[in-house]
């Protein structure tokens, strides 16, 4: 028998994706401005499609970031697996819903197909690099790190 009390977790233990507010934040500040330009070029139909696009990345991602993140967390030697997993899965749902998107009796100005496609690219690249930056920016406390990858 031992003295101690139960375990208590620690603080900040929970899931938690590192730059993933900043992507959230940047992909919604890019879409905003292409369906801002949408609208300009193409009208509503543009801009709802620009606005669908980069709902899309930022819910996809989210969901994939936050579930790798758990499992992870739980069974870290199943997080590649689980990780390449997610991400086949996020591409393939992608891929029926532009397909669902381009096959449906949505009239021409109502929704741009292209758009949307246009917004999903931009806002993917800008998805990664966001987090790519928080990535960096976050590293561990009282670590250095240097562009040679040698840490003290």
């Amino acid at each position: 028998m031992t003295t101690e009390g139960p375990a208590t977790p620690v603080a900040g233990s929970g899931v938690r994706v590192e730059g993933l507010g900043l992507a959230s934040v940047a992909v919604t500040a890019v879409g905003v401005v292409l369906a801002l330009l949408a609208l300009l070029v193409g009208g509503s139909g543009a801009a709802t499609g620009a606005a669908a696009g980069a709902l899309l990345v930022v819910s996809f991602f989210t969901f994939g970031a936050f579930s790798v993140n758990l499992v992870a967390t739980v069974a870290p030697r199943a997080s590649m697996l689980f990780a390449l997993m997610t991400y086949t899965l996020q591409v393939l749902l992608l891929a029926v819903v532009l397909v669902a998107v381009n096959r449906s009796d949505v009239a021409p100005g109502t929704f741009d197909a292209r758009w949307l496609g246009g917004t999903v690219i931009v806002g993917t690249l800008v998805w990664m690099g966001a987090l790519l930056v928080g990535t960096l920016r976050a590293g561990t406390p009282g670590e250095t790190t240097h562009a040679v990858g040698v840490t003290r």
